[in-house]
């Protein structure tokens, strides 16, 4: 669905900080058979992260070392988080940086960004309409992998949101 369940931030880049962001999705998500894919960084070939893994029943994933594709729809993410976010604003404190990425996360992202690949639904309709729709198979939900070709785009591009500006025209600070 393209919705970032599970996310935590810091100075660092040490294990404790990738399992905050595994609990918190953990606490949103059904667990148990999840193939959580990453890079081949530190943190998550770390013990307590495998540990960690283990006990809720995820499958930890790892791409091949130096190869963006592998990691694609994570890397998309967090183009987009910079094109979107980082490149527009200034932020004074790390606190003010945290507060603004909670909301490009959770009031943006998640609930009204369209994206392209799931129909131009924001993620948290795409999941509502799937949801309410009784699905026969896994199968049937569109994944990352898939293309859509240039015949079966919209005649104009819409937008990526349905607000005529990122916040809706005001800025929650």
């Amino acid at each position: 669905s393209r919705r970032v369940v599970g996310w935590a931030m810091s100075n660092h880049l040490y294990t404790e900080l990738m399992l905050r962001a595994l609990d918190m999705a953990l606490t949103q998500r059904r667990h148990e058979g999840v193939i959580l894919h990453s890079d081949q960084g530190s943190q998550y070939t770390s013990i307590a992260f495998g540990r960690r893994c283990r006990e809720a029943g995820v499958q930890p994933s790892m791409g091949t070392a130096g190869d963006a594709y592998d990691n694609a729809m994570c890397e998309s993410f967090f183009g987009t988080l910079e094109a979107e976010l980082l490149m527009r604003e200034h932020f004074a404190t790390h606190e003010q940086a945290r507060t603004r990425i909670f909301w490009f996360l959770e009031g943006w992202y998640n609930v009204r960004r369209l994206h392209s690949s799931i129909g131009y639904c924001s993620p948290l309709e795409f999941e509502n309409l799937h949801s309410k729709n009784a699905m026969s198979s896994p199968r049937e939900l569109p994944t990352a992998g898939q293309r859509h070709g240039r015949d079966r785009r919209p005649a104009t591009r819409p937008w990526t949101t349905r607000d005529s500006t990122l916040n809706g025209g005001s800025i929650p600070y």
